[in-house]
């Protein structure tokens, strides 16, 4: 009877040992997956914040990238403006406008018929020419000359009879002389003539504005008297101020 007893106390206590054992053991791993669990919530947060801070970072850099870009947009603008003011300066100071001349004078043509000859300038990127329709008077075929010496054929597009003005069209892309509001044009401004006198390539002559809104061809007032001289084959050649615009047509 005591062995029996003996043999139950060793196996109770043995039971008991077990099941602590198995709580022990259930804790502890209970105790590491809430640990793991709560280390992968974390890192799960970093990762959101992290997530977060990048997007912030994104979002300051497109800005600041955006802002860059306005930036180069208005520094652009103001070295044009500075470019036209140097321009206005050099003219206004010089008194053979060569700060403008050199520019302008490569947008001027020499147009030539079977007949006779006289000037025109590029309007357009695109080759369109503007002259006097009087030099066209009498000729059967236009030739006109650029500023590299290079001689083509010019296609007549169309005229205008009161205003002795016609619109031609050269093949190729040029630079192109501005058009300036000629209804702003002040008397004793000073101005310069380009174009082709006595079959001269491209001579220049310097003058001042005498009087505005004249009356000519036609009535409403629109020529403007300069004392720039001006010969036989300047006609159709443009009358620029000191900002380098077109106000007129000589």
């Amino acid at each position: 009877m005591a062995l029996k007893r003996h043999h139950k106390i060793v196996i109770g206590s043995f039971s008991s040992l077990v099941i602590i054992y198995m709580i022990v053991t259930g804790l502890l791993l209970n105790g590491i997956i809430v640990k793991q669990t709560l280390n992968h919530n974390t890192v799960i947060r970093e990762i959101g914040n992290l997530q977060a801070d990048t997007q912030s970072k994104l979002n300051e850099l497109t800005i600041n990238l955006l802002q860059t870009k306005e930036d180069i947009r208005t520094l652009n603008s103001e070295l044009g403006s500075i470019d036209e003011e140097f321009n206005l300066l050099k003219a206004s100071t010089s008194a053979d406008f060569s700060g403008i001349v050199e520019n302008a004078i490569k947008s001027v043509v020499t147009i030539r018929t079977d007949v006779g000859q006289g000037t025109g300038f590029i309007i357009d990127e695109r080759g369109y020419v503007i002259t006097n329709a009087h030099v066209l008077v009498g000729g059967s075929k236009i030739n006109a000359m650029t500023y590299d010496q290079e001689s083509m054929n010019a296609e007549f597009i169309g005229y205008n009879g009161p205003l002795d003005i016609v619109l031609l069209k050269i093949p190729g892309n040029y630079e192109k002389l501005e058009l300036d509001d000629s209804n702003n044009v002040q008397v004793g401004e000073k101005v310069i003539a380009i174009g082709n006198p006595l079959g001269l390539q491209f001579s220049v002559s310097e003058g001042i504005v005498s009087a505005v809104h004249r009356q000519g061809i036609v009535e409403e007032g629109e020529y403007i008297q300069t004392d720039a001289a001006l010969n036989p084959g300047n006609s159709g050649g443009p009358l620029i101020n000191k900002k380098g615009l077109v106000i007129g047509i000589n």
